[in-house]
């Protein structure tokens, strides 16, 4: 297995203890689309708590790669995934994250 393959395993089998649904096919391109960052400890979470890691999120990819609007729709869809994983969870993959994200925005053909 892969490095590669090693992550999505990692980030499929947290979606699965968090009892989160998801696409097998979606989650892999969402993680391929990271990049390496996914093997840098730090670079693949992402803080829950840092308001600047989380506009971060939504400048980076809410606007830039989902080509969203800066409305109050996008902190709030930030902070119904940051719930959904759990707030004191303190993996919160970013892989996972952007995911959730890509599917709450309807976003899912950016991938494909």
């Amino acid at each position: 297995m892969s490095k590669f393959d090693e992550k999505v395993a990692q980030y499929s089998k947290f979606m699965d203890e968090k009892g989160l649904k998801y696409d097998a096919d979606l989650l892999k391109a969402v993680t391929k689309g990271l990049g390496p960052s996914i093997y840098k400890r730090d670079a693949e979470t992402v803080s829950g708590s840092d308001a600047k890691e989380l506009a971060t999120v939504k400048k980076n990819f809410l606007m830039k790669k989902l080509g969203l609007e800066d409305t109050p729709a996008l902190d709030e869809a930030i902070a119904k995934v940051i719930e959904a994983i759990g707030k004191s969870e303190r993996s919160k993959y970013r892989a996972v994250v952007y995911y959730m994200l890509a599917v709450e925005f309807g976003k899912e053909s950016i991938y494909s």
